[in-house]
């Protein structure tokens, strides 16, 4: 991906396995982000092409949620006037076949639609711990809260596929670990996951699988072990030292 004279994204050849949670490190700039944009279809990749399920993706949002590939953002993205259950009700919608007829005249295909997506959107609510949240404005959750709505409205959309960007980004530690605990229990539902984070310790404990990239370039792919022992990640992200990469570890 090239901005200008700017290579954002370079030669990465990314695979991710069903039923894997993979994650995705790096400095500040490394094009992490950028990445998840070529992915996602917000960003029309300059050279070469994302597949999903053997089938190339075209570089369009709405195209590629529906194929089944779902996003979470670094920064919260909700519906800030609306309720919790209205922003998953959102998410769900990709999914239902109503026109624009059988919608304003709420024809039988409209209503069977929408009470699928209440009950599913109930679940998911229940599912990421925010039951009691249902009917709060999305705006005023808690910063923890508006995580996890974000997480059950990406959800909501039936992915098989979740990406997400900087999920713990803000979290206090009883709230990371919660946030482990979702991701371990949405890999239990068949679902891969890529994250990006710069919590190290988050990110050692949760994933069988780390990519680190540095200057738009995978440097280093492998295992939680083989990714913080390599000394090019040390010098690149983790520190400078056996002491910071002891530390990163526990």
């Amino acid at each position: 991906m090239r901005f200008g004279g700017l290579v954002a994204v370079n030669n990465v050849d990314f695979a991710v396995h069903p039923g894997e949670i993979v994650g995705l490190i790096g400095p500040n700039g490394a094009g992490k982000t950028t990445f998840f944009n070529c992915l996602t279809g917000l960003y029309r990749p300059t050279r070469g092409v994302v597949r999903y399920k053997g089938q190339v993706l075209k570089p369009q949002p709405a195209a590629v949620t529906r194929a089944g590939v779902a996003r979470t953002f670094q920064n919260i993205r909700l519906f800030g006037n609306m309720n919790a259950l209205e922003n998953v009700m959102v998410g769900r919608y990709c999914r239902t076949r109503s026109g624009v007829l059988t919608s304003i005249l709420h024809g039988p295909r409209y209503r069977r639609e929408e009470k699928e997506t209440l009950e599913r959107s109930r679940d998911l609510l229940s599912f990421v711990g925010l039951t009691d949240s249902a009917d709060h404005l999305a705006r005023n959750l808690s910063y923890g809260d508006q995580r996890r709505l974000e997480i059950a409205r990406a959800l909501a959309t039936e992915p098989g596929l979740l990406l997400l960007d900087e999920p713990t980004a803000g979290m206090n530690p009883q709230e990371t670990g919660e946030a482990t605990d979702l991701i371990f229990a949405i890999r239990e539902r068949g679902i891969a996951v890529v994250v990006i984070e710069h919590d190290m310790r988050f990110i050692f404990r949760l994933c069988d699988r780390i990519s680190c990239l540095v200057r738009g370039e995978v440097l280093v792919e492998g295992t939680p072990d083989v990714v913080q022992s390599d000394e090019r990640v040390i010098e690149a992200y983790i520190g400078s030292g056996p002491t910071h990469n002891q530390e990163a570890g526990r």
